[in-house]
């Protein structure tokens, strides 16, 4: 699965990252044309303008996220709620992700995919597993439940990533005021 850059109708640029099958570019197609586009793992990165309506690769590749997350108004980072034995490295590559200086402030919209499984950890699980409560006090971050399939929960998302970024823009106008 490769990692997927977009940019917003208004704008802005949106990084989707994860772990290597979490569901990346089902999220991209699912927001991109609104339909489940049957994939097959990403060689390298997807990159697409997406037109969105508010208010109603493998290992190696990963060093690369840094320059994909420069500039990024927002990121969306998509977890298989599955692949608990995989949730630790996941983890560990979005605080990787989040502590880097360039993306100090910048809010993260976290993808528990997969949510339609029998067997997919609970939010208050991957929430703990996930140490969100351990990002930077400077990071915002919402986690929303999902299944990408069928695109349930990536609306509400996207409005709460949509919200936070706005937020941000906000208090950084206001910064700037002051100085």
């Amino acid at each position: 699965d490769g990692n997927v850059p977009f940019s917003c109708s208004q704008s802005f640029h949106i990084v989707i990252l994860g772990l290597d099958c979490a569901g990346k570019t089902t999220v991209l197609y699912r927001l991109r044309f609104n339909e489940f586009v049957n994939t097959v793992p990403t060689k390298g990165f997807n990159a697409e303008k997406i037109k969105v309506s508010l208010g109603s690769k493998r290992q190696k590749l990963r060093p690369l996220w840094r320059s994909y997350t420069r500039c990024a108004d927002g990121i969306i980072f998509v977890v298989d709620s599955v692949d608990s034995e995989r949730i630790e490295e996941a983890k560990t590559e979005l605080h990787k992700i989040t502590r880097l200086a360039e993306n100090q402030g910048v809010p993260v919209l976290v993808v528990a995919n997969k949510q339609d499984l029998r067997n997919s950890l609970t939010l208050a699980e991957m929430e703990s597993m996930l140490a969100l409560g351990e990002l930077s006090m400077a990071t915002p971050w919402h986690l929303q439940p999902a299944c990408a399939i069928i695109g349930e929960g990536l609306q509400e998302g996207l409005e709460k990533l949509h919200a936070m970024i706005m937020k941000r823009r906000k208090t950084l106008r206001q910064q700037k005021k002051k100085r």
